[in-house]
């Protein structure tokens, strides 16, 4: 069984009805790790809805959380925001109403693209409207009582005058002002930024904010939470878990949702994502590179439990290829092998949009859609040159939409993460090198060849292996002299598909060209 229905099982156990909640904090890039809390949850409320139990999936961005620091991708000019809410923040790029939604706007159309739709709602929206009103009550009223948890659970060395809410202060509009006496429905304050002391109404939204360890589990209170995915340091002994937990039951009087910790997704050669350090891909940017399907497989075939180590180079490349593995299984058209379980599962959970997704699609492997881009000069050619291959026949809407998605994002992925030693360029002429009489005698009999067989991918790979042989010539030293005519460089994609891409025309022409110049 896979995991997500394995924990849909455990929950129907107790209630058919739930809400599955997941919030993530739009301080910068919200990368790919981020989305590993949000397809871990929506896969088990998918689970849910397919055992016929009633599931509410909703998003909290945290857009009332105040700027840290002066990230590394902020100028310095981002220095007198800190310590304001990110909504109030100006937008880095001007095009957005506030720096909370910079980064919160591509996110949710990330979300769109996955097929994801959760009932979205903003913290600075719930506590301007007065949403947490009560919830910032209890806490208050109950200041001893989560003053006691937070020191024994976390070993916090809190003041006798601690209490758990920064007021926003209306001077210079940090959340930073401190309580210095509380009595319903008046704080008084003191902000060690600015100086200013003064006194806000509870009862008017927005005056203030719960500090994250208490607004956790005061969001739980609120939304009837039943379900939250995290990362394993909200798991670490005496964390944010931990205390939310006890202040939920103690304060507000209800249980703690069902908890699943996942494990960090790590960028090959940086370790962890972390969107405010720029270790870390966007969202939105692996979206421009991958099929949303793709990116939702990588999550749904490994246990939330195992961490991912992920690769945007070569790996991409592999990532495709066992996503269109899996496709194959389950269309039939190959068996299912050692070591793959639940294809069929991961599969229809990786679709964003499952009930559309009935027939397969035209499967070209990404790996010949590198060569192919860097080849073709637009979609009409990068057809023509499939067709050629024999790779596709005639296609539907659904499978020419499907195809010519894969192709744009092969393109972005050259542009932007493939490594150099895939990159190409199809030269129009023949470049300016010295051709030597060893090499015309090879280019001479190669077309002499070539023009005599079927033009085959595999056949013309093992032409040029003859030819070379017959010539007393090393393979290795063949291949550098056709991408030197071709490419102008030493190296360059496999052989024969590549050839045989290009076409007999052009090939024939250029290697005449070439024996030409060596005359």
């Amino acid at each position: 069984m896979h995991w997500a229905d394995v924990v849909a099982e455990q929950l129907l156990q107790h209630n058919q009805a739930h809400v599955l909640a997941t919030a993530i904090t739009p301080s910068g890039p919200i990368h790919v790790g981020n989305m590993r809390e949000v397809l871990t949850t929506e896969a088990v409320y998918r689970a849910l809805v397919d055992r016929g139990g009633h599931a509410e999936l909703i998003y909290i961005g945290d857009t009332f959380d105040p700027l840290r620091k002066v990230y590394p991708f902020l100028s310095d000019d981002y220095q007198q925001y800190v310590g304001m809410p990110l909504s109030e923040i100006p937008c880095p790029c001007g095009r957005h109403e506030s720096y909370a939604h910079h980064f919160l706007s591509p996110f949710l159309e990330s979300l769109e693209e996955l097929g994801v739709h959760p009932t979205v709602y903003l913290a600075h929206e719930l506590y301007g409207e007065g949403r947490y009103h009560q919830a910032i009550r209890r806490a208050l009223d109950g200041a001893d009582t989560v003053r006691a948890i937070l020191s024994e659970v976390s070993s916090r060395d809190l003041s006798s005058s601690w209490v758990p809410f920064t007021v926003r202060c209306p001077s210079c509009g940090k959340l930073q002002g401190e309580v210095v006496d509380y009595r319903y429905p008046s704080v008084r304050y003191r902000c060690p930024s600015c100086r200013e002391e003064g006194e806000v109404d509870l009862r008017q939204g927005g005056v203030g904010k719960l500090p994250w360890r208490v607004d956790w589990p005061a969001r739980w209170s609120m939304f009837g939470v039943t379900f939250e995915a995290f990362g394993k340091d909200h798991a670490a002994a005496g964390s944010s878990w931990d205390t939310g937990q006890r202040i939920v039951r103690e304060v507000y009087g209800r249980e703690p949702p069902t908890p699943l910790v996942y494990e960090f997704i790590h960028l090959k050669g940086k370790g962890a994502m972390h969107g405010s350090t720029g270790t870390a891909v966007a969202a939105e940017d692996m979206l421009a590179i991958t099929p949303p399907e793709v990116l939702r497989f990588l999550l749904m075939k490994t246990e939330p439990s195992r961490h991912i180590d992920f690769d945007t180079g070569f790996g991409l490349l592999d990532l495709v290829d066992e996503y269109d593995r899996y496709e194959r299984i389950v269309f039939g058209l190959e068996e299912e092998q050692a070591g793959v379980k639940e294809a069929e599962r991961i599969y229809w959970l990786s679709q964003p949009h499952p009930r559309a997704a009935h027939v397969m699609s035209a499967q070209v492997p990404y790996r010949h859609l590198v060569t192919i881009v860097q080849i073709a000069r637009d979609w009409d050619q990068v057809k023509e040159i499939l067709r050629r291959n024999g790779e596709i026949g005639e296609l539907s809407a659904y499978e020419e939409g499907k195809l010519r998605e894969r192709v744009d994002k092969v393109s972005h992925w050259l542009d932007r993460f493939a490594p150099e030693s895939v990159k190409f360029e199809v030269q129009d002429s023949l470049p300016d090198i010295e051709v030597s009489g060893e090499m015309r005698a090879f280019f001479v009999s190669l077309a002499a060849a070539l023009g005599e067989q079927p033009w085959d991918a595999e056949a013309i790979h093992q032409t040029i292996h003859a030819v070379a042989q017959e010539q007393g010539m090393p393979a290795g030293r063949a291949f550098r002299y056709l991408y030197l005519i071709v490419l102008g460089q030493t190296k360059g994609p496999r052989a024969g598909y590549f050839i045989h891409s290009l076409g007999r025309e052009f090939m024939l022409e250029r290697l005449a060209a070439a024996a030409k110049a060596g005359a």
